[in-house]
């Protein structure tokens, strides 16, 4: 008997797209309140998929799907931060 194997899908904040979760970056907050992205996709904290490319961030600073998801505020700092961690994965 030949099983497949199920890929998790995640649905992207920005575009709105369903992909599998490997290709997404996840923003998270964790306890503290502190957002950060979280590579491993492994770390605890309430999380927010975005696809690799900074159209969707671009996208989902504007929709505040971030904000949405992750139920809090975020600021233009916090934002910036985040746009220059994808910059960086982007550009791969």
């Amino acid at each position: 008997m030949n099983t497949k194997k199920k890929v998790p899908l995640r649905k992207c904040v920005g575009c709105g797209e369903m992909k599998p979760k490997k290709e997404m970056v996840r923003v998270i907050k964790d306890s503290e309140n502190n957002i950060s992205v979280d590579l491993t996709g492994k770390k605890n904290g309430r999380g927010a998929y975005i696809c690799k490319s900074i159209d969707c961030f671009h996208q989902a600073e504007k929709n505040k799907g971030i904000e949405r998801s992750l139920k809090m505020a975020i600021s233009k700092e916090v934002y910036e931060t985040i746009g220059k961690e994808l910059n960086c994965l982007d550009g791969e």
